[in-house]
């Protein structure tokens, strides 16, 4: 390599501004080549660690943006890393391709102290998203790590391995660093319950998985029916036949979402990772009564949460705004941040948030700004 230094830096390649930082007695910079549009990452000082590197003339190295490269940056710059972001509004970018998240930044910074109110996520991929698009989730987020190094972004950032199905997804996300887990027990959701007889639920209600669910069908009548049930702040009576319907819906996808739980547990450690329950990829809305036994069934079996994605009221199409009644969502959004704030705090997630206008002056009002909103198509 032949090439001499310029005001902006080495001939032919071109420094995005936001990208340079110095960090002890390093410098490093992210840098695109004119001729063919490929980036580079830059160091002057330090380069101890990086690989495939070509010393330059003019004393730069310069290190092609591979995964062992993009590993040694996140130790030398530790705001690469993904962090656990609790409870603050978030929202989920999803870029697909790899490409977006620079334009995903700018979008947020150009946002009224976006930086301040929005917590973004910025590598959000699911197992099925992976598959279709080819990529990995090392590859998401280290596509996502460079975007940020790009654009100079200091503030925190998520990393979302969204609807996991099974231990084995969760695996390969937890080695590329993720922090928040997005449990998908959809699969184990029965939404056929809304058509049963009463006798057809009884049977439904007493083959549900109670030894996973470390429970008794006795036992669980005894918390829900006898008005024991603590509910600060939530004025509801959970009648029987409700309460069988709940277990008999979702008792299944409870105990699913505990085995995952303690897989995530086991394989990352406890308070290193950030869960979220999804059922929103069901048939049938979940009601309040339903998120009851959800949420308070977790909470007993010892899971940790910090969002909940029920299956809300209305449709959510990708790419264009909410299609239902907004009365008729504010009503029930209503109640389920009752139940949010009741058997947590955690944060109410909506599932293709993208494009829906019209429901996020209900949302916030309701949840008092305590909410995520996945973006894309998960």
């Amino acid at each position: 390599m032949n090439r001499s230094v310029n005001r902006t830096g080495i001939e032919g390649l071109s420094i995005y501004p936001r990208s340079p930082v110095t960090q002890g007695s390093s410098t490093f910079f992210l840098g695109r080549w004119q001729k063919d549009g490929s980036k580079v990452l830059g160091i002057r000082g330090d380069s101890s660690g990086f690989v495939d590197i070509v010393h330059d003339p003019s004393g730069v190295v310069l290190c092609p943006l591979s995964a062992a490269n993009a590993e040694i940056l996140r130790v030398r710059l530790p705001w690469l890393r993904p962090a656990l972001l609790g409870l603050k509004t978030s929202a989920g970018f999803g870029d697909r391709l790899g490409l977006a998240t620079p334009g995903h930044i700018r979008s947020i910074r150009e946002t009224p102290a976006g930086t301040e109110m929005i917590a973004p996520i910025f590598a959000q991929q699911s197992v099925r998203e992976n598959s279709r698009t080819g990529r990995t989730p090392q590859q998401v987020m280290d596509d996502a790590m460079w975007g940020v190094f790009q654009e100079g972004w200091r503030a925190s950032w998520g990393a979302d391995a969204d609807h996991l199905k099974t231990p084995e997804d969760v695996d390969a996300f937890a080695k590329a660093g993720y922090t928040f887990f997005t449990i998908d027990p959809g699969d184990h959701v029965d939404d056929s319950v809304e058509e049963l007889s009463d006798n057809e639920l009884e049977v439904r209600f007493r083959a549900a998985p109670w030894q996973a669910l470390e429970d008794t069908p006795a036992d669980l009548q005894r918390r829900y029916l006898d008005g024991s049930l603590d509910l600060p702040g939530l004025d509801v009576t959970i009648e029987r036949e409700q309460l069988l319907r709940a277990v008999a819906k979702y008792g299944a996808a409870v105990a699913h979402t505990v085995s995952m739980y303690r897989h995530l547990v086991n394989t990352i450690g406890e308070g290193k990772f950030e869960l979220e329950v999804s059922v929103d990829e069901t048939e049938s809305p979940t009601t309040a009564v339903e998120h009851i036994y959800i949420a308070n069934e977790l909470r007993r079996l010892g899971v940790s949460w910090v969002s909940l994605a029920p299956r809300f009221i209305g449709s959510f199409e990708k790419g264009v705004d909410y299609i239902g009644d907004l009365g008729v969502f504010s009503s029930e959004y209503s109640r389920h941040a009752a139940v949010a704030r009741a058997l947590g705090p955690y944060k109410l997630s909506l599932h293709s948030g993208s494009d829906k206008f019209s429901i996020y002056p209900i949302a916030a009002r309701h949840s008092g700004g305590c909410q995520s909103s996945p973006a894309g198509p998960t």
